[in-house]
């Protein structure tokens, strides 16, 4: 699957519909990405964040087995899958590539005439403009004081 980076931000339309930004629409119905016939997006309240956290469908079937790896009948299996998958929603794609948030998600992530979506590898989220601006200056700053380093992964294919 193609990575989803970057910052794109969009309208929100009165009736609660945003476009997907393109390259995140290509880079989820892509054919390594697809696991069905299903065109969209799932969306979901965020765990730690007042946004919005989305995915396509190869990344929530990750979500489905990794909580049946839990023992069943847990109660940490039951609040994850409460927590994102009872709280999921599906989102198809309108003809203009749209998506039509319910009330709920626009209340909670405080979005009104514009979101940003925001590229996370494998997933992205949804935020109010302004509020990722300090999200991100914040994040920014304590990557930046801890020190912060990344270890990179063997690509296993030579090349850098």
């Amino acid at each position: 699957m193609a990575a989803l980076i970057g910052r794109h931000i969009n309208k929100i339309d009165k009736k609660g519909r945003v476009s997907v930004p393109k390259p995140f629409r290509d880079a989820l119905t892509a054919p390594a990405a697809k696991t069905s016939d299903f065109s969209g997006i799932y969306v979901y309240r965020s765990f730690k964040y007042p946004a919005i956290e989305g995915c396509g469908e190869a990344f929530i079937q990750r979500v489905i087995e990794s909580l049946d790896d839990l023992e069943l009948f847990s109660d940490e299996q039951d609040d994850l899958a409460t927590t994102l998958l009872e709280n999921s929603h599906q989102l198809a794609y309108d003809t203009e590539g749209r998506v039509q948030f319910p009330q709920e998600l626009i209340d909670y992530a405080g979005l009104s005439s514009e979101a940003v979506f925001v590229g996370r590898g494998t997933r992205f989220q949804i935020w109010q403009p302004e509020a990722y601006e300090t999200h991100n200056a914040e994040a920014f700053e304590r990557a930046r004081s801890r020190g912060a380093t990344l270890r990179l992964r063997s690509n296993n294919g030579g090349g850098s």
